[in-house]
Parts: C-alpha cells; sequence; structure tokens
C-alpha cells in the first residue's frame, strides 16, 4: 500500500476525532450558556424580600 494513501487516512481520522471533540465542547458551551441565561431570568423574577421591612411583601387580604 502506498504510504501516502496510509497517511492521508490517518489524516482523515485524526480529522474526524478532532470534529468530534469539537462538536462536543460546542455543546457544552451552548449548555453552560443556556443555563446562565435561565439563571438570570429566573433571578429576575423572584425578588429577593431579604432588605425589606417587618411585614413588607405578606399576604394581602382583599377581602376586608
Amino acid at each position: 500500500m502506498d504510504m501516502a494513501l496510509v497517511a492521508s487516512a490517518l489524516a482523515m481520522q485524526a480529522a474526524g476525532t478532532q470534529q468530534q471533540i469539537s462538536t462536543s465542547i460546542m455543546k457544552s458551551n451552548a449548555d453552560m450558556e443556556k443555563n446562565t441565561v435561565l439563571t438570570l431570568l429566573g433571578g429576575a423574577q423572584q425578588a429577593s424580600q431579604a432588605n425589606l421591612g417587618p411585614g413588607v411583601g405578606g399576604n394581602l387580604d382583599i377581602a376586608a
């Protein structure tokens, strides 16, 4: 078998492996970005009541 053909086959196999690794890393980065956005959006929807005075932010009785 011609050595150039063997070298070409090995290079193609290495390129395929690199592409699989790259795809895996890109998916991981996309998942991380998604989780970051969801965390930021979730935090904006649930306002913290840590700095409010006593009785502020409790249930409101609208029947009275």
